[in-house]
């Protein structure tokens, strides 16, 4: 049976900082995150299943992202926590939405922690394939299986 690669698209509004960034990445601000999940597999092939012909159900996929990323995520701060986050915390409900993360938060670490993520929670018969998370409508970055070997 062939292999298949299916791609689902997500959208979230997230902040973050970099910790001792030499430009303006240093202050918070936020982006209008584009995620692509890719996942690789072979098509069901039970005549009569309703999911016969898919690799995944897209409704699936996409409970599954949104559950576990996009909600999380989603009009929340990402910050280092090795930064000043402390006064962040001081200034209450406003921040309650806050992921203190053990890296840099940027672009190509969220990436990882995503496909980390992502990866333990797939089906075993399906594999994740790629990430890609736009930062900006021209800039990204991107995981893939193949390069994590």
């Amino acid at each position: 049976m062939a292999k298949i690669r299916v791609t689902k698209q997500f959208g979230f509004e997230m902040s973050h900082a970099l910790s001792n960034y030499d430009g303006l990445c240093r202050n918070i601000h936020g982006h209008s995150y584009k995620l692509q999940i890719t996942l690789i597999g072979e098509p069901l092939n039970e005549e009569g299943d309703p999911k016969d012909g898919m690799v995944i159900d897209f409704s699936i996929l996409k409970k599954l992202v949104k559950k576990y990323i996009v909600e999380p995520f989603d009009h929340s701060l990402m910050i280092n926590n090795l930064s000043a986050h402390e006064k962040l915390i001081e200034l209450g409900e406003m921040y309650e939405r806050q992921h203190l993360v053990n890296f840099q938060p940027t672009t190509e670490n969220m990436v990882i922690f995503i496909a980390e993520k992502l990866k333990k929670l797939l089906p075993e018969h399906l594999e994740l394939f790629s990430v890609r998370l736009y930062e900006t409508t021209n800039s990204f970055a991107e995981w893939f299986a193949s390069d994590n070997l």
